[in-house]
């Protein structure tokens, strides 16, 4: 590794950082370009028009009212215009109080062949089966590389620091291999990363171009300040285009992968040679990285909301063992495991003051009540750290031990806290050349790197970086302590209030997630009945197959999301309970189960004693048909289903047993069988969302039941459920 350089060449880099790329004042000569006023009158042309007069005419045959395009968006397509005996596509947006028209060379109709039909009839469904980030992102390469051409195609992601970390790539012979490697925030300064986020593709055609001036109409007015971040046609930084040349690139185009208004990343292509691409291919690879951005949106979300579920538990658990005794904070590392886990930490400490208590991995009492201090001093509630050592030195003295800090306050008076340690992680980070390495020149200018060799790191001194739901959980775990250790006798009452507020959170995390997937899953739906009703007659046997099948797979992704919203009404409606007498319930359901099998012989076996339960009667039925359905789906393949339902009684209470002789499953995986999205069995074989089994369990703990399940692989299963009776003082007495 190389010395870090002065002061001097960074606050250089800095002023090219500043450099006023939304105003270039020219364009690039691919296109031309005409400004027009609100009453459409022509301000200003591009210098590449053959004259004036050829400007003035092609305003003329514009038929549309620049003043009714909305601002702030990109250009809309304003269809095609016979210019000089040539083709052109033209697009139009706004700027301010002008409107941009831009004019590129068409290509010739590519009608059910163009690419964003490809997209819909065979790459949507490749991407709703991708299972991760990353075959995401292998896709979509590939796929960009077949819709452009270019000779490498990157699909990188921005991390905190805003450094680019290549996940996927597609390259042509020839081409040097980026994967795995990592791009320096520097090559994308802010306000270039904050124009990604707007405008969504970039395309530069050939990096060693001439850029194209502005001419105005009216020589007191300049157009050399216009505004052309949404413009296709803008011209970009010279810093970029030796950027370009530098790695070997003349032709390069970017779409940027935006999630929830972020920019998460970019599918970045690159080509040896120049390239031009037509405005039907750009507007295909503008949908592929939208398409990316909500499959990533979705994944990602699924997984927060499953960390912050199995955290949350943790937090229940921690919470009680709390509970069951004297409420002291160091009774927190009487069971540790819970404690550490949470924050998949090496070691944790409980601070009171100068006392301190550890487990596992930390560093010495003494200088865990130093830090604490110092944590005290920033007056935060909660504080997360993954290079301690950086913001407080003489954390350097422990890097062995701990280089990462996770902390909480219980008192805003006492210096109280629970603290995580997690050991130094040393990563080797594989950079796209040195990202240090600047070159200059006699005239003091300074210049892009001109190596993207391989060029290895090692950073030391950090840990593993704390994630938003571990830091949250940890945050929901101070709430509940504090309600212990402030109000020790009213301990149970102040925990169940505050975990009742983190279940409510958590529940409407879940409901707005599952919500909010709705609109993709009716879009792709709307998409796919949108080309088979404007084009479905020019569309093969074949292709109606495979927009049937996305058109099944987007219907499947929303039952999905509703199963979902069902799970989380559950977690948020209101218990009514009453008496549930079981077996007319039973019966009634078990009826309507045998009348959609169609006639199918089902021998059922149901107690004549089955009890009568204390719970919400719509909630219980939801229990009693998700287990006869289940006990039906996993039979049916049998030549004589056989299904029971036996009464069960238990010291926590009363309920039923659900016994069947179908496939059943291996017993060391009956704690997924709960679990949503859960199967133990193939999607193909038995339908389904995998929501019911986790209902149930929902349900039955809310009513502060049990539930439980056996089974055996191809003799059967069996599951049972007991729920608390009817409190004593909700039954009639001896004089009523």
């Amino acid at each position: 590794m190389s010395s870090k350089p002065d002061l001097d060449v960074f606050s250089d880099l800095n002023r090219c950082a500043q450099e006023p790329i939304r105003v270039p004042g020219a364009i690039q000569p691919h296109g031309r370009m005409l400004v027009l006023s609100a009453d459409a009158e022509l301000l200003a042309w591009s210098q590449n028009w053959p004259d004036s007069g050829a400007a003035a005419r092609a305003a003329e045959r514009i038929a549309f009212k620049p003043g009714g395009l909305p601002l702030g968006e990109a250009p809309a397509p304003l269809g095609r215009m016979e210019l000089d005996g040539r083709s052109f596509d033209v697009t139009a947006h706004r700027s301010g109080d002008v409107t941009l028209v831009e004019f590129e060379q068409s290509m010739p109709e590519a009608g059910t062949q163009a690419p964003i039909y490809s997209l819909a009839r065979s790459f949507l469904p490749k991407l709703e089966q991708a299972h991760s980030v990353r075959e995401l992102a292998a896709l979509v390469a590939n796929e960009m590389e077949r819709l452009t051409g270019f000779g490498r195609t990157l699909v990188y992601r921005f991390d905190e620091e805003g450094h680019g970390l290549v996940l996927a790539e597609a390259l042509a012979p020839g081409y040097d291999s980026y994967l795995d490697h990592c791009f320096p925030a520097s090559d994308i300064p802010a306000q270039a990363r904050e124009l990604y986020r707007l405008n969504h593709i970039r395309l530069i055609p050939d990096a060693l171009y001439e850029p194209v001036g502005l001419v105005s109409a009216d020589p007191r007015w300049e157009p050399r300040g216009l505004d052309l971040s949404f413009a296709s046609l803008r011209s970009v930084s010279p810093v970029h285009l030796e950027y370009m040349r530098n790695m070997g690139t003349l032709a390069s185009m970017s779409v940027s992968i935006v999630i929830a208004g972020r920019l998460w990343g970019l599918v970045s292509c690159h080509h040896a040679e120049p390239r031009l691409l037509d405005f039907e291919t750009r507007t295909a690879c503008e949908h592929l990285g939208q398409l990316l951005g909500l499959q990533i949106d979705a994944k990602e979300k699924a997984l927060e909301v499953e960390t912050r579920l199995e955290l949350r538990k943790l937090t229940l658990e921690i919470v009680s063992h709390l509970a069951d005794g004297d409420a002291t904070l160091e009774r927190l590392l009487g069971e540790p495991l819970p404690l550490l886990r949470l924050a998949d930490a090496a070691g944790a400490a409980v601070v009171l003051n100068d006392q301190c208590w550890t487990v596992g991995d930390t560093p010495r009492p003494e200088q865990i009540t130093q830090v604490a201090q110092w944590i005290a001093s920033r007056g935060e509630t909660t504080y997360a750290c993954d290079r301690i050592a950086e913001v407080f030195p003489p954390a350097a003295e422990w890097l062995d031990v701990s280089a990462g800090v996770l902390a909480i306050s219980i008192s805003q008076v006492h210096r109280h806290f629970v603290i995580w340690f997690r050991p130094e992680h040393i990563r080797d980070i594989r950079w796209a050349g040195e990202p240090r390495k600047l070159s200059t020149t006699l005239d003091g200018r300074i210049h892009p790197r001109k190596s993207f060799a391989a060029w290895q790191e090692r950073v030391r001194g950090r840990s593993q970086a704390w994630t938003q739901a571990q830091v949250a959980s940890a945050a929901e775990l101070r709430n509940a302590l504090i309600g212990i250790v402030l109000r020790r006798a009213e301990e149970l009452a102040e925990v169940a209030a505050e975990l009742g507020r983190v279940n409510r959170e958590l529940e409407a995390f879940s409901y707005t997630v599952s919500h909010d997937l709705r609109a993709p899953m009716r879009h792709i739906a709307g998409y796919v009945d949108l080309v088979q009703e404007v084009d479905g007659k020019q569309l093969s046997d074949r292709s109606h197959r495979y927009l049937a099948n996305v058109r099944h797979a987007a219907a499947y992704a929303g039952q999905l999301v509703d199963a979902l919203l069902d799970f989380s009404r559950m977690g948020r409606a209101e218990l009514k309970r009453s008496q549930v007498p079981l077996p007319l319930l039973v019966r009634e359901v078990a009826a309507e189960l045998a009348r959609q099998e169609g006639g199918a012989r089902i021998e059922w076996d149901i107690d004549d004693e089955l009890p009568t339960l204390w719970g919400d009667p719509f909630l219980i039925q939801v229990v009693i048909r998700n287990l006869l359905g289940n006990a039906v789906k996993y039979s049916r393949a049998r030549d004589v289903p056989r299904i029971s339902v036996k009464a069960q009684a238990r010291p926590e209470g009363a309920g039923l047993v659900v016994s069947d002789n179908g496939v059943g499953f291996q017993q060391k995986y009956v704690g997924k069988l709960f679990g949503v999205f859960q199967r133990l069995h193939k999607a193909e074989d038995f339908e389904g969302t995998g929501i019911g089994l986790a209902s149930v369990r929902r349900i039955v703990e809310r009513h502060g039941g049990i539930v439980w399940a056996e089974g055996v692989p191809d003799q059967g299963a069996s599951f049972g459920f007991v729920l608390p009776t009817e409190p004593a003082a909700n039954t009639p007495g001896p004089h009523a």
